[in-house]
């Protein structure tokens, strides 16, 4: 799953080509990644101008300008792609939306991870999730109460989207790191100080990853070099084995509520 970093990355490059723009032509290859028919797709898409782009923790919204909305979730290995014709992804896409001699290409989608829906439907769906992990009405006491029922480790905690929106396998070990916590630590030891400092990385974790370029594995147009940047300067995510960043201890890979997680246990420690 694409996290908060890599979907802000989107969001902006999208918005930045292709908000005022109108979708002049659609294909579909696979008509399970995008759950509308195909009288929907003519009547509410096509022609259509797209007003802007939107996150919604993991999730992307397309405004077009009769009031409807397109969803997209990126699963794993899931990816867009700005070409053309002759410019395309190095994988087949699912879904493209033609922009004139501009092609946006979706690539890798699942069932269903790209929905034409109403505002109501869209809040419908997205309206049970937790608050987004950068949005600034989430204060420290805002935040410290969204755990309050949990009683299990931080990183499941950290990826509940109905806690906080935003926040995956990845950046969970990430953010625990920075904050010097075990992945696998139990939130109810956790005093004031220690949900300070966790709520002050999260922050910092997730705003160096999106001006570094995400850890997004393809390219959203050729040329494009920013994407992925982030991927490089991972201090524990997928490093088993080597040493830890700042302390010099041997990084680990463990198990958290069936997944796995990275930790350094000479540096991370319960609270």
């Amino acid at each position: 799953m694409q996290e908060l970093p890599e979907l802000d990355i989107y969001r902006a490059l999208l918005a930045e080509q292709f908000a005022g723009a109108q979708i002049t032509g659609i294909e579909i290859s696979n008509v399970r990644a995008f759950q509308a028919s195909e009288e929907q797709i003519e009547r509410d898409v096509a022609g259509k101008v797209i007003w802007f782009v939107e996150r919604r923790g993991m999730f992307l919204l397309f405004h077009l300008d009769n009031g409807k909305r397109l969803l997209l979730q990126l699963g794993q290995g899931a990816y867009l792609y700005k070409g053309s014709e002759t410019d395309g992804p190095a994988r087949a896409a699912q879904v493209k939306l033609h922009f004139g001699t501009v092609s946006l290409y979706f690539v890798g989608l699942r069932a269903d991870a790209l929905q034409l829906l109403t505002v109501k439907e869209v809040e419908e769906k997205l309206g049970r999730f937790g608050p987004d992990a950068l949005d600034k009405r989430l204060t420290i006491d805002r935040f410290i109460s969204r755990f309050a029922k949990k009683r299990g480790s931080i990183k499941t905690s950290l990826m509940d989207q109905n806690v906080i929106s935003g926040i995956g396998a990845v950046y969970s070990d990430e953010i625990c790191y920075a904050a010097a916590l075990r992945p696998d630590a139990k939130i109810p030891m956790f005093e004031r100080e220690t949900w300070e400092r966790l709520y002050e990385m999260m922050h910092n974790v997730l705003k160096e990853a999106i001006s570094q370029g995400g850890a997004g594995e393809q390219p959203f147009a050729e040329g494009d070099s920013l994407t992925g940047g982030h991927s490089s300067h991972f201090s524990v995510y997928e490093r088993e084995g080597q040493n830890c960043p700042r302390c010099g201890g041997v990084i680990e890979k463990i198990e958290v509520s069936g997944r796995k997680a990275f930790v350094c246990s000479d540096c991370q420690k319960d609270q």
